[in-house]
């Protein structure tokens, strides 16, 4: 695996760090005045979510790992496990459903999700950026209240509680950001 000097560190890098996996989830370029320059890294565990604040100097070596990424296709949900397929192998994999954690609702029964292994180890489950949703509950539309950028909350058909612009109603596929949470457009 390939070693980088701490000051190349980058938000979302793998780096193998105290005998685990690490992903950077918040890297600050420090320069202060006096001394040398740094990297403060905020690191969360891929095995167990744990999270840890770490200063790398630009001397210090670390190793960057490369994950696998598969897509596969979600198949059901069983005692808080989801359970993935490989379309080629057809083999199963389960990972643990707060991987996920409040973006678990938008996974739909057949979907093509990224897992992303290290080694043959399955670490995490990325979905699509946009899932098309139906809205269940909703205000009516407000005549004349469609030209200013306000919006009104919605129930989508799993669960969810999005803000919509005033011109959506109730049984209408819109497409959700499954990164933001938000509306995006119709579908």
């Amino acid at each position: 695996m390939p070693k980088i000097n701490g000051n190349e560190i980058r938000g979302g890098n793998v780096l193998e760090h105290n005998d685990g996996l690490w992903v950077a989830v918040k890297v600050d370029h420090v320069k202060p005045g006096k001394g040398g320059a740094f990297a403060q890294v905020e690191m969360k565990n891929l095995r167990n979510g744990s999270k840890l604040n770490e200063r790398f100097r630009s001397a210090d070596k670390v190793e960057r790992v490369r994950l696998e990424q598969k897509d596969q296709q979600f198949l059901y949900e069983t005692d808080g496990m989801l359970t993935f397929m490989d379309t080629e192998t057809y083999e199963q994999i389960e990972l643990p459903s707060d991987l996920l954690g409040e973006r678990r609702p938008f996974l739909q029964d057949g979907m093509v999700a990224q897992i992303e292994y290290y080694e043959s180890e399955a670490l995490n489950v990325t979905l699509p950026q946009k899932v098309t949703c139906t809205v269940t509950e909703t205000e009516p539309v407000v005549k004349g209240q469609t030209a200013s950028k306000s919006f009104k909350p919605a129930v989508l058909d799993n669960g969810m509680r999005i803000m919509v612009p005033p011109f959506i109603s109730v049984d209408e596929a819109i497409v959700v950001d499954t990164e933001s949470m938000e509306y995006s457009e119709r579908a």
